[in-house]
């Protein structure tokens, strides 16, 4: 009887199976096309692009030509340059009662003094160029609500300025205070809304 060295010789089929396999794969990646590192993204209003760039991820967006009427476009950037300045007094006045509530006071009497009368001129002059808009057909409901909001924050900037002058324990401004953030917060939410109504 023959002597077989090899009593399984099956079993060098499998790891020469994957063996094979492993080098098909790396022929066949090799053979591939190399990947973008550019990805581009197409939204209603623009292009955002981010690429790959030594390790760190680059965003590009572009912004499309937007297909509203010129008149209506004006009109939205007037809003938009609105309600940037108002925010700008909303965090104004905040610093400034807030400054002055400290203990110690950060901000003193006559020093707050000016910066209320500053917000209030500021947010009155914000209100007359508002009035002064004349709303594209179909927003001017849009129109009266930011009108209502930006003279509710003259009022509240007023009230503000009085409450300092007077006797009050200061809840009185506080209170001023927090309707001309309220104020300002519901006049930033209506030109989004504006906006949405433009673009339907």
């Amino acid at each position: 009887m023959a002597f077989n060295p090899d009593p399984k010789p099956g079993r060098w089929i499998l790891p020469l199976v994957v063996l094979g396999m492993i080098a098909f794969t790396y022929f066949f990646v090799r053979e591939l096309p190399e990947a973008s590192t550019e990805t581009t993204l197409i939204a209603g209003d623009g292009t955002t692009t981010t690429t790959l760039e030594g390790g760190e991820l680059s965003t590009t967006t572009t912004t499309g030509q937007s297909n509203l009427d010129p008149a209506t476009q004006a009109y939205l950037d007037q809003i938009d340059a609105i309600d940037e300045e108002l925010q700008v007094q909303r965090t104004e006045i905040v610093t400034v009662n807030t400054g002055f509530n400290q203990d110690p006071r950060e901000v003193e009497f006559s020093d707050a003094e000016d910066r209320f009368e500053a917000v209030q001129a500021a947010t009155q002059a914000l209100a007359d160029r508002l009035r002064a808009l004349t709303p594209p057909v179909g927003l001017e409901a849009n129109h009266g609500t930011l009108q209502t909001a930006l003279d509710l924050a003259v009022v509240t900037a007023g009230e503000a300025l009085d409450g300092l002058r007077s006797t009050d324990t200061g809840e009185r401004r506080n209170n001023a205070v927090e309707g001309y953030v309220t104020a300002a917060t519901d006049y930033d939410t209506e030109v989004t809304n504006t906006h949405n109504a433009a673009t339907a």
